[in-house]
C-alpha cells in the first residue's frame, strides 16, 4: 500500500484482516509500527503525503482498537489508582528476575548484542514519543516532562542526547547504526512495546497514559541501568557501551522524583479523573515488559536467538 500514491482509491486491507488479526501479533504490529513511522522520519521511496492520508489513518485506528482493547482486557485486574500501581513496581524482589538481571549475571557479549539491536528501535529515537503529550499538558506536570525532556536531548548539546549516546554503545558492539535498521530483526514484543509509546503520544484523549507509561519507564530506569551497565563492562564491551547505562543511573533516579512529584502530580493535581488512566498507562508498560522479557529469555535459555532473524 505504501509503494503506492495515496489517494482516495487507495486500497487497505480490510477490516476483517485487522480483526483476526492476534493483537501481540506480527502482522499487527508491523502494520501499526509502519503506520507509525510515517510521523517520525517515514521510508524512502514512501510518499510523505502518506502521514495523514485518510486510508491509512483508518487502517491506524482499526489496528490501535485491536491493540488497546486487549491491553485493557489483560490489564483489567490491576490498581485504578496512582499511588498503588506504582508501589507494584518501586520495590524490586531480592531474587530479582528479568533481562537485565540475567544479562548482568549470564549474558554473553552475543545476547548483549541482540539485546540492543533490539532496543534500538526506541534508543535511537528516544524521548521522540513522549514529546507528543507536552501540548497537552500544562503548569506544573508541562514544566516537568520538559525538564526531564531537556536532559533526554543531551541538554541542548548534540553529542550528549541520548539517542546518540546509544549509536555510539552500538558502534561498541559492532551494530549498524542506521535509524530503523533492525525493524526486521525484531520481535512481535518488541514492536508492541515500541508501538505503546505512539499509540499513547498520538492521542490526546490517551495522554494520562502516556504519563503513566512514562513515570514507569523512569521509575524502573535507574536500577536496571546499573545492572546493564555491570553487564556491558564484565562482557568487555566497550567504554560507550558502559557509559549509556551509566548515564541513565544517575540521570534517571532524578527523573524518577520530577515525573513522579511534578509530572504525574501536577496532571492528577489538574485533571484528577485521569487517575485510571495513567495506572493503565504503568500496567500496560509492565504487561508488555514481561512478555519482551520472557520472549527473549525463553529463547537464550534453549540456546537460540531471540531476534526473528539472528545477527
Amino acid at each position: 500500500m505504501l509503494r503506492s500514491s495515496p489517494g482516495r482509491d487507495s486500497a487497505a486491507p480490510p477490516d476483517g484482516a485487522v480483526q483476526a488479526a492476534d493483537p501481540y501479533g506480527e502482522d499487527l504490529h508491523l502494520a501499526l509500527y509502519l503506520c507509525y513511522e510515517q510521523h517520525y522520519r517515514g521510508f524512502a521511496g514512501v510518499d510523505p503525503a502518506w502521514e495523514w492520508a485518510p486510508a491509512l489513518l483508518g487502517l491506524r485506528a482499526g489496528l490501535e482498537r485491536r491493540f488497546l482493547h486487549a491491553l485493557r482486557q489483560d490489564t483489567e485486574d490491576r490498581p485504578c489508582a496512582a499511588d498503588e500501581a506504582f508501589a507494584g513496581i518501586l520495590a524490586e524482589p531480592v531474587d530479582g528476575v528479568g533481562l537485565s538481571h540475567f544479562l548482568r549475571d549470564e549474558g554473553e557479549l552475543w545476547q548483549l548484542r541482540e539485546y540492543a539491536a533490539q532496543r534500538s528501535l526506541y534508543h535511537l529515537k528516544e524521548a521522540d514519543p513522549h514529546l507528543w503529550v507536552v501540548p497537552r499538558l500544562r503548569g506544573r506536570a508541562k514544566a516537568g516532562m520538559v525538564a526531564v525532556e531537556f536532559d533526554e536531548y543531551g541538554g541542548g548539546r548534540a553529542e550528549r542526547m541520548h539517542s546518540r549516546l546509544f549509536a555510539d554503545l552500538m558502534t561498541d558492539l559492532g551494530l549498524d547504526t542506521t535509524y530503523g535498521r533492525y525493524v526486521d530483526a525484531a520481535t512481535a514484543e518488541t514492536l508492541a512495546s515500541v508501538n505503546l509509546m505512539s499509540v499513547f503520544g498520538l492521542h490526546r484523549a490517551l495522554r494520562g497514559a502516556l504519563v503513566g507509561h512514562f513515570a514507569a519507564v523512569e521509575v524502573t530506569s535507574s536500577p536496571a541501568s546499573h545492572r546493564l551497565a555491570q553487564a556491558m563492562r564484565r562482557a568487555g564491551a566497550g567504554d560507550a557501551a558502559v557509559h549509556f547505562y551509566a548515564e541513565h543511573v544517575e540521570a534517571d533516579a532524578v527523573h524518577e522524583q520530577v515525573v513522579r512529584r511534578d509530572v504525574v502530580g501536577g496532571l492528577l493535581a489538574d485533571e484528577p479523573w485521569l487517575e485510571a488512566d495513567v495506572a493503565f498507562g504503568v500496567a500496560a508498560t509492565d504487561l508488555l515488559d514481561t512478555r519482551v522479557g520472557e520472549r527473549t529469555l525463553a529463547a537464550w535459555h534453549d540456546g537460540r536467538s531471540s531476534l526473528r532473524t539472528p545477527l
